[in-house]
């Protein structure tokens, strides 16, 4: 057995604890990121005003799409090194994680590039025009270095729990956070940068997360150390085979982001069309705060994937269907909990965010108690898209990923506001998550007895 199983045996130790001691740390190394978001919006949202949230939120779709490509290959090479652990090759893990960080950062150099020599297409293409622009541009000219940041980070985070370090994930998470919020403060009132300290504090934060990542895979590492790779044709070959792999089963993480972005996205427009940038503002205080019950529930996945991957590559099927278990129950109760949170003490959660004076401030505590509505549905769907990409199936992760964050998103903003007007606003996402939550019951169920109905047909033809 390779040489973490002393700090985490995925095998053999008790689910209960085995989930735990990567669960605890992988929340609070993630709501010390979302530290990131939250803190620039409370500071962005009082030293600068409405207008400085709605321009984040215009950009926001970026940032979505760089940590969705960084997921993907961090879930991929996860659950493909857990599967190579499982049957005692390392090198084939180590190779593999390798690859995985060589390719994430080839893609976001290349999309910084982009984005520095088209800035302006690129912001008016997000929604950007009129009053809002100029914060828009000021705010992504500055921000754009967090791409390759972000994408080392996203893909390092996966590696490091499957490392068996939680803890050192967990302060990858944490340090960076603690860096961004004293610099926030620090740029936009003691020293009046705007929007451009924001975003610059926003950097400083992640070279340092993305430092300690490097640090970790080059000279920390128990088992998935970075391995020198070989250039010939016939290994690049198996590298683009094996990173299509990584790709295909990670592709469900890259959409949930991209679906975020789409949420984004289709949001301001509809949000814009009907309440104007009042209502865009309080859009955005909605969107500051779905990437952090997001992440919670991805905390709950995330967790449970590296069991599951690593179980069911050993073929051990009874400590997949207990972590499936027991990571649902788990997102059920934080659904639950972080509902009644919004629901209950909604103008309490807008005011940190916006002055109770500022216009958007009643549109958005009247419609925070309806988005949050479908919280619970959310914990369900992530926690089983989770698992389908853990056992490799990454054909109805990706479905029911396109389903949640695409085409019913879509519907419910088109359908709902001319239906309930101003509330069918805030019930659009709510009415996804519960249609993804329904489909998804709906082929488990169909799957449990087509699985039933082979094994009965197996034992038949051997009495």
């Amino acid at each position: 057995m390779f040489d973490n199983r002393d700090s985490i045996d995925f095998a053999h130790t008790d689910i209960r604890k085995l989930f735990n001691s990567l669960f605890f740390p992988t929340l609070l190394g993630m709501l010390f990121n979302m530290a990131f978001i939250f803190t620039d919006g409370i500071f962005i949202g009082h030293g600068i005003g409405g207008h400085g949230l709605a321009a984040i939120n215009l950009i926001g779709p970026i940032m979505m799409l760089i940590n969705g490509l960084g997921m993907m290959l961090g879930v991929g090479a996860s659950v493909v090194a857990a599967i190579h652990l499982s049957h005692n090759n390392i090198k084939a893990a180590r190779i593999n994680v390798t690859q995985a960080f060589i390719t994430g950062i080839s893609i976001s150099v290349a999309m910084g590039i982009i984005c520095y020599l088209f800035p302006s297409p690129i912001i008016r293409l997000l929604g950007a025009d009129g009053g809002l622009y100029p914060y828009a541009r000021e705010y992504y000219l500055w921000f754009m270095p967090t791409c390759l940041l972000n994408m080392i980070t996203s893909i390092g985070l996966f590696v490091i729990r499957l490392d068996g370090s939680p803890q050192y994930a967990m302060l990858s998470n944490i340090i960076p956070a603690i860096i961004n919020g004293i610099l926030d403060y620090l740029f936009i009132f003691p020293i009046p940068w705007g929007l451009m300290g924001a975003s610059l504090a926003t950097d400083l934060g992640g070279l340092v997360g993305a430092g300690m990542v490097v640090y970790y895979v080059f000279f920390k590492a128990k088992t998935l150390k970075i391995y020198r790779l070989k250039y010939t044709l016939t290994s690049l070959r198996l590298m683009v085979r094996n990173v299509g792999y990584m790709v295909k089963l990670g592709l469900s993480a890259l959409l949930g982001e991209v679906a975020v972005s789409v949420m984004m996205l289709t949001g301001n427009i509809v949000f814009i069309n009907y309440l104007g940038d009042d209502g865009v503002a309080a859009y955005s205080v909605a969107c500051y705060l779905f990437p952090l019950v997001y992440m919670v529930y991805n905390a709950v996945a995330q967790s449970a994937q590296p069991i599951i991957s690593f179980n069911h590559g050993s073929g051990n099927s009874q400590r997949v269907r207990r972590t499936l278990g027991f990571s649902l129950s788990i997102a059920a109760l934080l659904g639950l909990v972080v509902s009644a949170i919004f629901i209950l003490f909604s103008p309490q959660v807008v005011s940190c965010f916006l002055d109770s004076s500022a216009p958007a401030y009643l549109l958005a505590s009247e419609g925070l108690p309806y988005y949050a509505i479908g919280f619970v549905f959310m914990a369900v769907n992530i926690c089983i898209i989770g698992y389908l990409q853990s056992i490799e199936r990454a054909g109805a992760a990706a479905t029911f990923t396109i389903l949640r964050g695409i085409v019913f998103l879509i519907s419910s903003f088109v359908l709902l506001p001319n239906l309930l007007g101003t509330k069918g606003l805030w019930l659009a996402i709510p009415a996804a998550e519960v249609a993804t939550c329904t489909c998804i019951f709906v082929f488990l169920w169909a799957f449990q007895k087509k699985s039933l109905s082979k094994s009965n047909n197996l034992a038949l033809s051997h009495t």
